[in-house]
């Protein structure tokens, strides 16, 4: 049995390829951008006959049909999808075999409808279970990301603590657990910095799992639908172009070109959004007006997707070197309507005498000094809920930063010193309130953090 992992950071996304001693494969849910599936299935002369969807995503555009369309690969899908593009709807109970490899598909549904779980089995080889967004590691899938089939968070919750009592629980303990998420994914609430599991560990460590184990539906069901964050915009738009198909990566790119400093300025003034990219230093030392800052190193698609519409037409801001890639990855999630970039990065729009806007910032120990003499300026924190109720600054105001463009009118006015956990999110947050023209406002760098140290 072949058994490669695909770990894409920036999305805490996992992917697999499984290959059997026939020479035929499968992946399972593969990233917009295929191409390195392909070239590794190649050289460990493997033929993708298969690509398998535990469920139709919500955080990212699939590569499922491209996929398919550059092999000839079947796409396999939880019956009852409702998906308009071609594939072979499969339900719990079916097995394929790929030479030595045997896949068996279990009805999941909880997380979404027609969610499944796939586990693999190869003489000499540990057993895998691919739970998708069933099972996490320290976590299980949230229940409310379903809307259209007239199901509650609650009903979605019953769904899914039956899919574990009934489906994974009775399952050997030893079995390796290989979800599609890890921590920094908004599909979950606690999700596990690691990549695999064994189904005892996971019995003995995730509180939803163990609810599920003891039969406490009543303390499952208030587990899965307390304390979700809103989820990001974008998820309902990716789980519609998921659910139809999307173009490829190659596609949307073709689609975007250098843009000179004068049609960079043009196009904004247009309404045209343009999304600075960079490190936040540079950000503040001197960007575009009205650009929105979420730095390319980093959590940058979930970000982007919580804060821009996912049909706005963008430019994108980039160090020299690093477009493509900012593309791309706006791309894997769903954004296409991207104009291009600004060619030659800043010091371009700085050679053509480009107006230049500013940020400002304040240290943590001066902000903490301000608080003390009782002089210090509004402190809005754009951290999570569960991250504010673990502790946070007295009086300051709360609003988290994927519901910030839909709350600007609870915002004091005044001077503002904005907070998150480390700096990344904050600054993305004064980059949207120097849009409304909030001049008086000051990132904290480092964040509660720092803050706390």
């Amino acid at each position: 049995m072949f058994f490669q992992p695909y770990y894409l950071g920036c999305l805490a996304h996992a992917s697999y390829l499984l290959g059997g001693a026939n020479g035929e494969a499968a992946v399972i849910d593969p990233r917009r951008d295929v191409e390195e599936y392909i070239e590794d299935a190649k050289n460990a002369g493997l033929s993708i006959r298969y690509v398998i969807e535990t469920h139709l995503h919500a955080d990212f555009v699939s590569g499922h049909v491209e996929l398919a369309k550059r092999t000839g690969a079947t796409i396999l899908l939880g019956a009852d999808s409702g998906a308009s593009f071609s594939h072979q709807p499969i339900s719990g109970g079916e097995t394929i075999l790929l030479g030595d490899l045997t896949l068996s598909f279990l009805a999941t549904p909880g997380h979404t409808p027609e969610g499944i779980t796939i586990l693999a089995e190869a003489a000499e080889q540990p057993s895998r279970l691919f739970t998708g967004d069933t099972l996490f590691l320290g976590d299980v899938g949230r229940p409310d990301l379903v809307g259209a089939k007239g199901l509650t968070s609650e009903q979605m919750a019953y769904m899914l603590y039956t899919s574990l009592r009934e489906k994974i629980l009775p399952l050997d303990d030893a079995i390796e657990v290989w979800p599609a998420h890890g921590a920094g994914s908004s599909c979950g609430k606690n999700l596990s910095n690691d990549r695999v599991s064994t189904l005892a560990v996971q019995k003995a460590v995730n509180l939803p799992l163990r609810l599920a184990m003891s039969g406490d539906e009543a303390g499952f069901i208030a587990y899965s639908v307390q304390g979700l964050s809103a989820p990001p915009t974008y998820f309902f738009h990716d789980a519609a172009k998921n659910k139809e198909g999307g173009a490829s990566v190659g596609e949307v790119l073709r689609q975007a070109r250098a843009l000179t400093p004068s049609e960079v300025e043009e196009r904004s003034e247009d309404g045209v959004l343009v999304l600075d990219t960079r490190a936040t230093g540079a950000f503040k030392a001197g960007h575009i007006p009205g650009a929105i800052e979420v730095q390319l190193d980093g959590n940058f698609a979930p970000y982007v997707g919580a804060v821009l519409p996912p049909t706005a037409p963008v430019i994108v801001v980039a160090e020299p070197g690093r477009e493509t890639e900012a593309l791309t990855r706006l791309i894997r999630v769903g954004y296409e309507n991207l104009l291009g970039w600004l060619d030659g990065g800043m010091e371009s729009w700085k050679a053509a005498g480009g107006e230049l806007a500013r940020a400002t910032t304040l240290e943590p120990g001066k902000l903490k000094a301000l608080l003390e003499v009782g002089a210090a300026p509004t402190v809005l924190d754009v951290r999570t809920l569960g991250e504010w109720e673990a502790g946070h600054i007295e009086g300051a105001v709360h609003i988290p930063i994927a519901e910030l463009n839909q709350r600007m009118a609870e915002i004091p006015q005044g001077p503002l010193a904005v907070i998150c956990g480390s700096g990344y999110r904050s600054a993305i947050a004064v980059s949207l309130l120097l849009r409304q023209s909030r001049t008086d406002v000051a990132d904290v760098p480092g964040g509660w953090k720092a803050y706390c140290a």
